[in-house]
């Protein structure tokens, strides 16, 4: 009979678990990602606005560019809010993860036992069906060395 693990379909369930939760783990890192792609642009064009304000001789947008500078970092600050807010939900959903490893890992152990023992007792049973097989042969072979003994006494 071969070997056949009871808790296959739970082993099965927590693997779909762990991948599903490997998804939103990926999910969560492209937000981070993409959130600070959008701190960085955001830099860019603070950088590109100071450039342009230092090399303008036009003193009369002074104002505008304050005002546009001021912008783009209190948008900067909002994005800084929001990769933290990413960045906590990721250690979240790491943590997720973590823990469906673990629970895989213990029934993956479990089902490793359980096939070592499986093994154990197929090869008690193979030892002890030998062990009878030899039992009987040896009877055979002794009944037939005292049948041809009695058959040799007979005979002289």
């Amino acid at each position: 009979m071969p070997f056949r693990y009871r808790m296959q379909k739970m082993l099965d369930f927590r693997i779909r678990k762990k991948e599903e939760q490997l998804q939103e783990v990926i999910k969560a890192k492209n937000e981070v990602d993409r959130i600070q792609g959008l701190i960085d642009d955001n830099n860019h064009e603070i950088a590109g606005v100071i450039h342009t304000m230092r090399t303008s001789t036009d003193f009369r947008m002074m104002d505008s560019y304050d005002k546009y500078l001021k912008h783009l970092y209190d948008k900067g600050e909002e994005l800084e809010k929001q990769k933290q807010e990413a960045i906590r939900v990721l250690k979240i959903e790491q943590e997720k993860l973590s823990q469906c490893e673990k629970e895989v890992k213990v029934l993956e152990k479990h089902k490793e036992r359980a096939l070592e023992q499986y093994r154990a007792e197929e090869k008690a049973a193979e030892i002890k069906q030998l062990s009878e097989v030899a039992v009987q042969k040896y009877f055979q072979k002794t009944r037939e060395k005292k049948e041809e003994a009695i058959e040799n006494n007979e005979e002289v």
